[in-house]
């Protein structure tokens, strides 16, 4: 089934490009088109390492690419994006998050070709119209950085797109590409997140800080009545993340109700259990301090994230997700303790 499919994955540079490679890999599929920057990194190097595919496209030459060679496209997962939420300049988060998205889109609409992109949880906000996926509630959203905004702004740009007025029966005038997802990913986590410095996960970070001082900082509570460490949100492993992509290529040709949806494991966990699971996955007693959080981000936190999943299970996955705790052991123990790639 794997070989003859062509497939665009954007992003491919990236954590979560990479593991969606390595899982088509795995998977039998090795006619992949990778997208990046591709602006050398020798983390991001490795995220790559012993992977097949075809071509690597810089992401400005895409469609230049693409109209001079003209190859049969079978599905494109549009993952790229600039992800860092302490980039308060919105017109970098509008160039590659809104603008390349609506080229992505369009080029997928023209040619018939299903698309699966990432959308994020930062689009919720504080969560004042909790985080249910459902479209009504895309144009009341209140992000909280630039970075949410323009993941927002382009949802809701899709969304006008899909509700305008249908294409005629042979498919002239259509808007959207013949099957499309938004995933909405929430805290995502796992091997190949090397390279994302302050951007990368919790878990990350506090496996780095035990193996330097064999202790965690912690962000202190900002919030009135939440102590601690106890901030929640609903940590997903990029395995799950993967395993989910995959599904939706498997499934295009069948009844499926296009839209946005939640990709998080439908439970809120705290950072504290978070921090005790990384250590437990290094053998060690938890020893954790609270320091405040940085003024920069201080009004722009999320205290809590909790994807509602029954959509996205509705629509037919029923793979288990894996628990904060097996999939903080798997990544402590296989991949960050031997500091291996997935």
């Amino acid at each position: 089934m794997g070989i003859e499919k062509n497939i665009i994955v954007t992003g491919a540079y990236g954590f979560i490009g990479s593991c969606l490679v390595s899982y088509l890999n795995q998977q039998g599929f090795t006619n992949l088109i990778l997208v990046d920057d591709f602006a050398f990194d020798e983390k991001k190097e490795k995220n790559l390492k012993n992977k097949k595919y075809l071509h690597r496209i810089k992401r400005e030459n895409l469609f230049i690419w693409l109209q001079t060679n003209q190859p049969k496209i079978d599905f494109l997962f549009h993952l790229g994006a600039r992800t860092d939420t302490t980039e308060f300049d919105y017109t970098i988060h509008q160039k590659l998050n809104v603008d390349y998205s609506k080229s992505i889109w369009n080029y997928c609409t023209q040619n018939n070709i299903p698309l699966v992109y990432a959308s994020s949880a930062a689009t919720y906000g504080s969560g004042e119209f909790g985080y249910d996926d459902n479209h009504e509630v895309i144009e009341k959203l209140l992000p909280l950085n630039p970075y949410g905004i323009s993941k927002n702004e382009f949802d809701k740009w899709v969304i006008k797109q899909t509700t305008s007025p249908q294409p005629s029966p042979n498919g002239e005038g259509a808007k959207a590409p013949p099957f499309w997802a938004g995933l909405k990913f929430f805290n995502v986590y796992g091997p190949n997140e090397y390279h994302k410095a302050r951007m990368a996960s919790v878990i990350f970070h506090s496996f780095n800080q035990i193996q330097q001082n064999g202790k965690v900082n912690l962000f202190k509570s900002h919030k009135q009545g939440l102590t601690d460490g106890n901030q929640l949100r609903d940590f997903v492993y990029v395995k799950d993340v993967v395993s989910v992509c995959f599904w939706l290529l498997t499934i295009h040709h069948s009844p499926f109700t296009n839209g946005l949806y939640n990709l998080g494991t439908g439970t809120a966990r705290a950072f504290n259990d978070l921090t005790k699971v990384t250590f437990a996955g290094l053998d060690l007693q938890p020893n954790i301090e609270y320091i405040d959080m940085p003024l920069d981000i201080r009004d722009k936190y999320q205290y809590f994230t909790e994807a509602n999943m029954h959509k996205l299970i509705s629509a037919g996955y029923n793979k288990p997700f894996y628990s904060l705790e097996e999939g903080v052991e798997d990544y402590v123990r296989n991949y960050l303790s031997k500091n291996l790639y997935y």
